[in-house]
């Protein structure tokens, strides 16, 4: 059964991805057709074709390689002018890129051409495929968070500890020696729900955990619910040690390398974690925050790269805010979905993984190099620059940005992207991340 399940969880984001690379073309594909622009291929992935059919104009299919997907808009370029044969590397990946593209503009159609779309038109057609994987991300996260719930500590009491047990030790029985937790001698019992702590109303377990830990020693009247009726209880907690963490939740150390720790109250017991819907805007406040996170990890990206090869040499543990090639991400969702867990947690951890994918997918497509949709809007935002300084200056009006110069950079860029999920593939088999613990 749980192979399984780790199965079924990796088949759910290779749809999930598979869905998302076709709503990312079909962001590209839409606009196109409205502005008129001839579109002769629908694809979703590479490589030998695995079944098509035409419809209209277009022909729509699969191929083998689930990796990507694209479309293909008659005369991405203004048609070359050069002829006679080219010499030199770079200049026959030029001249082959021309022919490729003019070999896209079909007789009698000359005019229902991309490059011939005014600059916000074509701005919109690159744009749409990674907008789509953004509108995507956000009702991902708005499915998890308003209609799933996030996991939030109630103010019931999951667990009441039998003893206090020194910071820093794991121990699942109490000895003898061990002194009687205050919760326990208080008389609390699981399934109780906090109402007041010390006088003071609480509707969060935060709440009467903060007032817990400043009160050492100190005497509290505890108000819980208790099979309908409202009971008090007298709680001293004791004072005990916890360690300080920073604002990315990992411990503070001193000079010498030890936990830096502070006292506080303890008295032994834990909440009930249970899935609270959230506000609609909260699915848009987390896609902004992953975006702001993917968008980091790219600006460093030659950096944790480098890391991964690292790591790959010589076995340390790679960062679990790495990249990760999406063998890893199916690797992750099938141990998510193989978990000991109910079942609503693994389907919430499945949908944040897929909506991350997808702002993963809007991030990286923005980079603005060519072969990337960020890189086709900046050659178009150019020739819009131009034309404006032309119109500005009097000058006649100049012919249309030959991308295709620009083609030993997309292929430099090309042969990197290939390179790098190279190593995170050999990464994410031989040393995989280790994020669920």
């Amino acid at each position: 059964m749980e192979i399984l399940l780790y199965v079924g969880g990796i088949l759910f984001m290779l749809v999930g991805l598979g869905v998302s690379i076709g709503l990312h073309e079909v962001g590209h594909l839409v606009p196109a057709k409205l502005f008129g622009v001839r579109v002769g291929q629908y694809m979703i992935g590479f490589g030998p074709r695995l079944w098509s059919k035409r419809i209209g104009e277009t022909e729509y299919g699969f191929k083998a390689l689930p990796v990507g997907g694209f479309i293909s808009m008659s005369g991405m370029y203004p048609p070359s002018s050069r002829t006679g044969p080219a010499t030199g590397v770079f200049a026959s990946l030029v001249q082959d890129a021309r022919t490729a593209n003019d070999e896209t503009i079909a007789e009698g159609a000359e005019e229902r051409v991309f490059y011939r779309l005014p600059v916000y038109k074509r701005i919109i057609v690159m744009l749409g495929g990674p907008v789509m994987n953004l509108v995507l991300a956000l009702l991902l996260f708005t499915l998890m968070a308003s209609g799933i719930g996030i996991q939030q500590a109630s103010t019931t009491i999951s667990s009441v500890s039998a003893c206090v047990v020194p910071a820093g030790v794991t121990q699942n029985d109490c000895t003898p020696s061990d002194p009687v937790a205050p919760a326990a001698e208080a008389g609390f019992k699981p399934g109780d729900t906090l109402i007041s702590v010390g006088g003071t109303a609480v509707t969060t377990f935060a709440e009467a955990s903060q007032i817990i830990q400043d009160s050492p020693g100190r005497s509290l009247d505890v108000v819980v619910g208790r099979d309908g009726q409202d009971v008090t209880l007298h709680l001293t907690p004791v004072v005990a040690q916890r360690g300080e963490v920073d604002a990315n939740g990992r411990a503070v150390l001193d000079k010498a390398g030890a936990p830096v720790t502070h006292s506080v109250g303890y008295a032994g017991i834990t909440a009930q974690y249970e899935y609270a819907r959230q506000p609609l805007g909260t699915g848009a406040e987390m896609t902004m925050q992953q975006v702001g996170g993917v968008t980091s990890l790219i600006i460093n990206l030659p950096v944790k790269l480098w890391n991964v090869g690292v790591s790959l040499v010589t076995g340390a543990e790679r960062d679990p805010n790495g990249p990760l090639s999406v063998v890893g991400v199916g690797r992750i969702a099938g141990e998510v979905a193989a978990a000991d867990a109910p079942v609503l947690n693994r389907v919430a951890v499945l949908l944040n993984l897929l909506a991350a994918l997808n702002v993963a997918l809007f991030v990286f497509n923005l980079i603005p190099l060519l072969p990337l949709d960020g890189g086709h809007v900046v050659v178009a935002l150019w020739e819009g620059i131009k034309r404006m300084w032309a119109k500005l200056t009097g000058r006649p009006e100049p012919a249309p940005v030959d991308a295709t110069r620009l083609v030993p950079i997309t292929v430099v860029v090309a042969v990197l992207l290939i390179a790098m999920g190279a190593l995170l593939i050999i990464a994410d088999l031989v040393k995989p991340m280790n994020l669920l613990g």
